[in-house]
């Protein structure tokens, strides 16, 4: 794959079709990343299908050796690749490839390249910022500052010890956000304990965290946050028992899938008052307007902002573009995902 778009010229460029909905191109590519990737490969007009189902789509696939996908771009499915016979690479600006590129491309050795670790820094940073304010309960005293108009006062001693210095934070998963949140952590004195069924204790320990079990981590921690992968197995992770074992005044923090948490039982819980939520996805997602997780207090609800979005996005596309070119200069891609990779990632 390297050596044959590597050995075109700038003349001969590759040929190229972007497939992602309007708000994603817009949100990627500004004038200097668009200049950019013209000059990286041949886009038609339209340069952008937001599917592949109008008359000129079997045309544009034929052709194309280079699929650029991003948010809203369709299934790419087998029928897809036995239409696109000089396809050599699908090269997505987003995260997860698993929901939209069927595993024949991998069969066909096809190259699937994604820019989930530049999605990762404002997860990972959107998940330092919420640890650091629930740590110091900012919101609370922000809160009770709005209703009572008082800077002191007995409304202050209901609120829970801040627990950033010398706390526990426990995260659920060395994934690619877990990782670096544990890194961000490192100037803090705080304990952080992992659970990964998947990492060693010498993976956690080169980012200064310490692997434990899930029980023991929710038990000992005071704010836990949520990085694993949605698959079979972890359905409900955080299920009514180990929604009971989180310490009273602990706060969940989840920027993960919404169905790792069993949402009835982290409303109940939340209903007692010893348990805040933060939420930044949800299951189901979008909610119905009539979810309790709207209305009970202890929850707090942000709209799935953690990820890349605005300037953030200009990560996403740097990423893919910086593929494209290093495929153009021979050189092997950075953030190929491989086959072997699919069982376990999000």
């Amino acid at each position: 794959m390297a050596q044959l778009i590597g050995e075109r010229t700038d003349r001969d460029r590759p040929s190229g079709l972007l497939l992602m909905n309007a708000r994603a191109f817009t949100d990627l590519f500004d004038p200097a990343r668009l200049a950019r990737l013209h000059r990286l490969i041949a886009l038609d007009d339209p340069i952008r299908l937001d599917d592949l189902h109008g008359p000129d789509a079997a045309a544009r696939l034929a052709r194309t050796e280079i699929l650029m996908t991003g948010w809203g771009s369709p299934v790419l499915g087998p029928e897809v690749l036995a239409a696109a016979p000089r396809l050599r690479a699908v090269i997505h600006t987003g995260g997860s490839v698993k929901q939209h590129v069927s595993p024949v491309f991998w069969d066909q050795g096809i190259l699937v390249t994604s820019a989930a670790d530049a999605n990762a820094i404002p997860v990972a940073e959107f998940t330092l910022a919420t640890i650091l304010l629930e740590g110091k309960r900012a919101p609370s005293y922000i809160d009770g500052y709005r209703r009572h108009r008082e800077v002191g006062g007995a409304w202050r001693d209901a609120i829970p010890s801040a627990v950033n210095f010398g706390g526990t934070v426990g995260l659920i998963g060395l994934s690619r956000v877990g990782r670096r949140v544990a890194e961000l952590l490192r100037p803090f004195e705080l304990h952080v304990l992992v659970a990964d069924p998947h990492a060693s204790a010498a993976d956690a320990a080169a980012v200064g965290a310490r692997l434990v079990d899930l029980d023991s981590m929710l038990s000992a921690s005071d704010i836990v946050s949520v990085h694993a992968p949605e698959l079979p197995d972890t359905h409900h992770l955080l299920d009514e028992r180990r929604i009971a074992l989180m310490r009273p005044d602990a706060v969940l923090i989840n920027t993960a899938r919404g169905s790792l948490i069993d949402t009835e039982a982290l409303v109940r819980r939340c209903r007692t008052g010893t348990l805040r939520a933060i939420l930044d996805v949800t299951d189901p997602e979008p909610l119905p307007a009539d979810s309790a997780l709207f209305d009970t207090p202890g929850i707090v609800l942000s709209p799935h902002i953690a990820g890349a979005m605005h300037a953030e996005t200009g990560r996403l596309a740097d990423s893919a573009l910086d593929e494209i070119e290093r495929l153009r200069q021979g050189l092997p891609p950075v953030h190929r995902v491989e086959s072997s990779s699919l069982g376990i990632i999000a």
